[in-house]
C-alpha cells in the first residue's frame, strides 16, 4: 500500500512522500491560476475540472479556493462553494447535491498523532467528512476530521462540528450542538 492509499484509507500515512508530494505541487499549481480568474472565466471552468474530477457541470467553486488535493473532493449536483473556502482533502470530502457551502468554510480532514514525539514527523491521519444532500454550511464554520452530517442540515455561521450531526438538524456553536430538529419540509414542487 503506497502512502496516497494509506492516507485515502485513514491510516497514518508520510507526508513527504514522493506520491503524496507530485499531489500537493499539482493541486498548488492549478489553485495559483485559478486566483486570478473568475467563475465567469472559461479558463477557470477547465481547470476547476482539472483540480476535482468529476466535478458536475451544474457545481460551482468561487476562487479563491485553498485545497490539498483537489481529487479527493467529491461533489453532487448542484453545491454552491462559496469564496474564499479550504477543503483539506487528504481524505474524502464528500458533499451531496443541493448543498450550500458559505464563504469562509473550512473542512478538515488531516489529524496529527497525539503523541508530540510522533507529531514531529510529517506523517498524518486523514479522516473523511461526508455532508448530506440539501445543507445549508453557514460562513466560517469549521467541520472536523471524520464528521458526518446528515440530509437537509443547517450548520450556523462560525460554528465547529466536531461531532456527527443527524440529517433534519439545526446546529450552532463551538462545538456545533443540535438545537432543533425535523426541520424539513415536504414541499412538492
Amino acid at each position: 500500500m503506497n502512502e496516497v492509499e494509506k492516507m485515502r484509507s485513514s491510516r497514518l500515512a508520510d507526508m513527504s512522500a514522493p506520491e503524496i508530494q507530485v499531489k500537493f505541487e499539482h493541486a498548488k499549481r492549478l489553485l495559483a491560476k485559478m486566483r486570478v480568474l473568475s467563475t465567469y472565466d472559461e479558463e477557470y471552468r477547465s481547470l476547476l475540472e482539472e483540480l476535482v474530477p468529476g466535478i458536475p457541470a451544474t457545481s460551482v467553486i468561487c476562487p479563491p479556493f485553498h485545497c490539498d488535493h483537489g481529487d479527493g473532493i467529491r461533489l453532487g449536483g448542484h453545491v454552491f462553494v462559496n469564496a474564499n473556502c479550504t477543503f483539506l482533502d487528504g481524505g474524502y470530502i464528500t458533499i451531496g447535491a443541493h448543498t450550500l457551502i458559505g464563504p469562509c468554510v473550512q473542512i478538515y480532514t488531516p489529524h496529527h498523532p497525539m503523541d508530540y514525539l510522533e507529531r514531529r514527523t510529517e506523517k498524518e491521519y486523514a479522516y473523511p467528512v461526508t455532508i448530506g444532500e440539501d445543507c445549508w454550511i453557514g460562513g466560517g464554520a469549521v467541520i472536523c476530521p471524520g464528521v458526518t452530517i446528515g440530509d437537509r442540515c443547517v450548520i450556523g455561521a462560525g460554528s465547529v462540528v466536531t461531532k456527527d450531526i443527524p440529517s433534519d438538524s439545526v446546529a450552532v456553536g463551538n462545538p456545533a450542538k443540535v438545537i432543533r430538529k425535523n426541520i424539513a419540509k415536504n414541499i412538492e414542487v
